[in-house]
């Protein structure tokens, strides 16, 4: 019999690469995780790592088994939910992952539902970049995330994770207000860029945008809060790209020029735990402040 916990090990290190990253999300040693992995490896009775030098990769057999195992986990996490909806009362700790313009948006009136229609649970709020959700979510730091990608830079969906669309938001070009105004992408080619930090998905949406316009962006400054983002356009120290949720109040001196480009954003949640009468709660009540916030006046 093939143990749960060490298939969730060996899908772990399938999306995360390194036996030390795998130890890092799971509080455990390397030598830990090479021992469980190396106890899987007998329990298949087949070879599932290659070793080249310090790295190790899956064999076709391993990679077979983590596509079972994503089944498996899905499994359980849907037998969870069916104990829980057979209970009385919704209670204990639910950890909610949210990007940062959510955060003072769509959250708090969602917050507010849930505590008072559900006191017994305990609410955690962590603020993430979309880039960070679906490990947090597949390793349990998480158990529901407001989720988002842009439509051109499209992520492709995790097996581990489910999601229902909550939200589309139009993308704005931010420039000084006392700039040209037939301000576009392409008269942005000279401009100084202020983009998010390397590694986020608004950097990268930033370098395909001007991609696609035909140039690479010239960055001066890197800024994750769109707050700060729109004061150092206020102030003329460049150009940058900025979702309605984080330009609700641009300072006067900012112009906000719509684009054809699209932040999408999902609630998400793992896979077959879309059952589980918290998950369920957290969806209505994230629905219902979006609707809110969206009919409430600009």
């Amino acid at each position: 019999m093939l143990d749960v916990r060490r298939l969730r090990l060996l899908r772990d290190l399938a999306h995360l690469g390194t036996i030390a990253a795998v130890a890092q999300a799971h509080a455990y040693t390397p030598s830990a995780v090479s021992q469980q992995l190396a106890a899987l490896q007998r329990e298949a009775g087949v070879p599932l790592l290659e070793h080249t030098g310090r790295s190790v990769s899956l064999t076709p057999a391993a990679t077979a088994l983590v596509q079972h195992t994503e089944t498996i986990l899905a499994a359980l996490e849907a037998a969870t939910a069916t104990l829980a909806a057979a209970r009385t009362g919704l209670s204990g700790a639910v950890r909610i992952g949210a990007f940062p313009s959510a955060v003072p948006t769509l959250l708090p009136a969602a917050l507010v539902a849930l505590g008072r229609d559900h006191p017994a649970l305990d609410l955690m709020v962590t603020e993430l970049d979309p880039v960070d959700m679906p490990d947090a979510l597949r390793d349990g730091r998480l158990d529901v995330a407001l989720w988002h990608d842009y439509d051109i830079a499209p992520v492709e969906p995790d097996p581990g994770v489910e999601s229902v669309r909550l939200l589309d938001e139009k993308v704005f070009l931010a420039v000084p207000a006392d700039g040209p105004p037939d301000a576009t992408i392409a008269s942005t080619r000279d401009a100084a860029w202020i983009v998010g930090s390397p590694g986020t998905l608004c950097h990268t949406v930033a370098t395909r945008v001007c991609q696609a316009a035909g140039f690479t962006a010239r960055v001066r400054h890197h800024a994750d809060d769109f707050t700060a983002v729109l004061a150092l356009v206020a102030a003329g120290q460049g150009v940058a790209l900025v979702p309605e949720l984080g330009a609700t109040r641009p300072p006067a001196d900012v112009r906000l020029v719509p684009l054809d480009v699209h932040r999408r954003t999902r609630i998400a949640y793992r896979r077959g735990s879309g059952g589980h009468p918290v998950v369920a709660a957290c969806v209505t009540a994230l629905e219902s402040s979006t609707r809110a916030y969206l009919a409430s006046p600009s």
